[in-house]
């Protein structure tokens, strides 16, 4: 997810026209160390539906590449990255912001914008162990919709900061930056140079081939 001011309208944004092949990489092709727990493809998420077909992470493929240079680097601090989601369908985001619940809609994307995520450029992650391969503390679940998951929130284990700001640091390496109120969400600065897209998970597969 993601913060935008709401719209009144839901108006669409301009969309993509004409994706290429080298557009898309599959994170878990990329590098099968990423972990996915990708949670629209199940029921455990803050809607409690099934959004995705299947449990797969697209990104556009520069960020996608940044992505696992901050992966190399967490792996020999002794962590993988755990995806939560990455490209998100234009579709999906239209309803979340439809099927939320009152006072959700702050911590959504205003459809009448597009979310990054619908660029290929945001990516929703957490850390886990390379020993163990469980998720790590931290300050908050994924999707909690509080202050706990601010990335500023200091009312937590030292452990579980730690984690949070080993993740925050190696991703800004990389030139993402944390959004403001979810300390799972990062943002590629790519984002203001690719357009919305609504490409099904098939089409985007059927594209990398």
């Amino acid at each position: 997810m993601e913060r935008n001011t709401p719209s009144s309208s839901l108006n669409q944004p301009i969309f993509g026209e004409n994706p290429k092949s080298g557009d898309w990489v599959d994170l878990k092709r990329l590098d099968p160390r990423f972990g996915l727990d990708i949670r629209y493809a199940s029921r455990n998420n803050f809607i409690g539906r099934i959004f995705y077909p299947s449990a797969e992470a697209f990104l556009w493929a520069p960020v996608a590449n940044a992505l696992h240079r901050a992966q190399l680097e967490l792996w020999e601090q002794g962590f993988g990255i755990m995806v939560f989601d990455a490209y998100r369908p234009y579709a999906v985001t239209r309803a979340f912001w439809e099927e939320c619940k009152p006072g959700e809609q702050d911590y959504l994307a205003d459809p009448t914008r597009g979310s990054n995520h619908n660029r290929g450029c945001a990516v929703d992650l957490s850390l886990y162990s390379r020993d163990t391969g469980k998720l790590v503390e931290m300050t908050s679940d994924f999707d909690e919709m509080n202050e706990k998951a601010w990335p500023t929130y200091k009312n937590a284990s030292a452990a579980a900061i730690a984690n949070r700001d080993r993740l925050i640091s190696a991703m800004r390496a990389q030139d993402f930056e944390v959004a403001g109120n979810e300390w799972w969400h990062f943002n590629h600065p790519l984002a203001r140079t690719v357009p919305v897209w609504d490409l099904s998970f098939e089409e985007i597969r059927n594209l990398i081939g």
